[in-house]
Parts: C-alpha cells; structure tokens; sequence
C-alpha cells in the first residue's frame, strides 16, 4: 500500500477521533473534499462516534436517523452535544446535536443494541462486475470520462481515503433519460483498526456519496451541471450485520420517486461474498433550472 493511501486514512481517522469536552460533549474539526461546505457524511461519520463513545461497548449501532438542518462551515469547529434518551435491557437510545456559531446544524437519533441470536434472511446482491473487473476513478478519468467537467471529476477523485469503482460509466457518456440506479464499489484504500467502531463510523461517512445523484439519472441530467442543485435533507442507515469498510463492498442504489423539489433515494450495501451489511435512504432538496 502506497505512504500516499495510509496518509489519506490516517487523515480520516483522525478526523474521526473527536474530541471529548465533557461527558456528553465532543468537538469535531472538518476536512475537505472540494466542496465549499462540509460534506454531509462527515457530520453524519462525526456525529455516530460521538454516540458511540457514550454507550457501553457490548451494545453496537443498528440504525441512525439524522437531519441536515443548515449547511457545515468548513472552517470551524463543530460541537456534537450527546443527550441520553434511555440505556434499556437491550437497546441504548441517544440523540446528538452538531452545533455550529451556536446554531444546530444537524441532528440525529441512533439506536444501539446488544448481540443477540434470531432469525436470518437477506436478499441476493445483484449479478454485477466484481471491483477486480473494473477501473478506479482516477484510471477512468484519465480515458473515456476525462472530457467531463472538472466539477465533476473532483467529485469523484476527491475522497482520497475511499476508492471507489463504478459498474456502469455509460451515464456521464450518455445523456438519454435512464433507469434511476447504479452500483459502486467501496472501500477504505488501507487496512483500518480491528474496531467496529471504526469501520460502522467510516460506512456512515461513505454511505453519503452519490447517494442523493441517482434520482438525476431519469432526467439525463449530472451533478456537475450548473442548472443543477443538490442538497441532503435527512439520512439514515441501518446496520445489519457486522462489516468492514477495508474490504470490498458493493453500494447498489435507486431512487423510487422524484416530486416537488425533492428526490428519494435507497441504497443497500453489500459484502463481496454476496452478503447485505447494510441499508440507507435519504431525501433531498433537488431544483433544476
């Protein structure tokens, strides 16, 4: 592995490493991935840990719901104030408030549970080229994508310590009005802590990108267009079972509708070997024109 990669994930595990103020009260600095405002997932990322470091460690997070309220200034810190909705006989509950120039920026509920034995069922990944068959972003926007904007191949290039690889680059070649889906590949580019911690932390961070952008593909239309604005009203994810964000995973996404100004969006998450990991969905603010 490169000193390039281990330094890209070092820098996001850092970023990651919070810091506590006081029992429920942690501060988080931002990095950038070209974007003049933090990018959603970051909060998302920052705002679990500072869930995760308020509950007992047998109990593991299953599900987050959080609200992008205002948009993250890049340059100052951002305060995760935790508040203890209730520690039960099998679930933990807590709310966290990310705070930024003494205003809520984004909030979020998660849940946590023990590990416990059940029933076990999950739908099948779909048939798809495996990450091995396909080329990264950088390697596909040095051939056929390196006409496009230079917005959008920042989009794709600038989240170092992740690599991602398309299955199907047709759609930023083509502009005919398509199916609402696509599928990714995912990783974190070096080996991370045997923690999972980390690694539901690094997922959250991940599971925000081109999450909210498949609901364009029906309208032939890409983020990097200028009539083009985005922006992710509420996310959420459930973690089914346990994962590691060093290891392929496939991100297979759809947008069930588009209406009114907004755009509603799935995702499952997949291991190599076939198995669900996780599930998400999000709402945004979409306007064209």
């Amino acid at each position: 592995m490169s000193g390039n990669a281990k330094e890209a994930v070092g820098e996001l595990l850092a970023l990651l490493d919070i810091e506590r103020i006081e029992d429920n009260l942690f501060r988080g600095q931002s990095g950038s991935v070209g974007w003049r405002r933090v990018y959603g997932g970051q909060v998302l990322a920052q705002a679990l840990v500072a869930a995760i470091h308020t509950v007992t460690g047998e109990r593991l997070v299953h599900s987050l719901h959080g609200y992008f309220i205002l948009p993250g200034d890049i340059d100052a810190p951002i305060l995760y104030e935790v508040e203890n909705i209730r520690d039960g006989g099998s679930f933990s509950t807590r709310r966290v408030k990310a705070i930024q120039h003494g205003r809520v920026i984004f909030e979020m509920g998660a849940s946590f549970h023990k590990v416990e034995d059940g029933i076990n069922h999950a739908v099948q990944m779909p048939d798809v080229p495996l990450p091995g068959d396909l080329k990264n972003a950088r390697e596909l926007f040095s051939g056929k994508l390196a006409d496009l904007p230079e917005s959008m191949q920042r989009f794709w290039k600038r989240f170092l310590p992740i690599e991602f690889r398309p299955v199907d680059i047709s759609r930023y070649l083509d502009r005919s009005h398509r199916q609402a889906q696509q599928h990714i590949w995912f990783k974190a580019v070096d080996r991370l802590p045997d923690n999972p911690e980390v690694h539901a932390g690094i997922l959250a961070y991940a599971s925000d990108f081109a999450l909210l952008e498949t609901a364009l593909a029906p309208h032939g239309k890409l983020l990097s267009d200028d009539d083009v604005w985005l922006a992710s009203l509420d996310h959420a994810l459930w973690l089914h079972r346990p994962v590691r964000a060093d290891e392929w995973l496939l991100y297979s996404l759809d947008s069930p509708s588009a209406a009114n100004a907004r755009g509603f969006c799935r995702g499952q998450i997949f291991r190599e070997d076939g198995t669900l990991v996780a599930s998400t969905a999000q709402e945004g603010l979409m306007r064209i024109g």
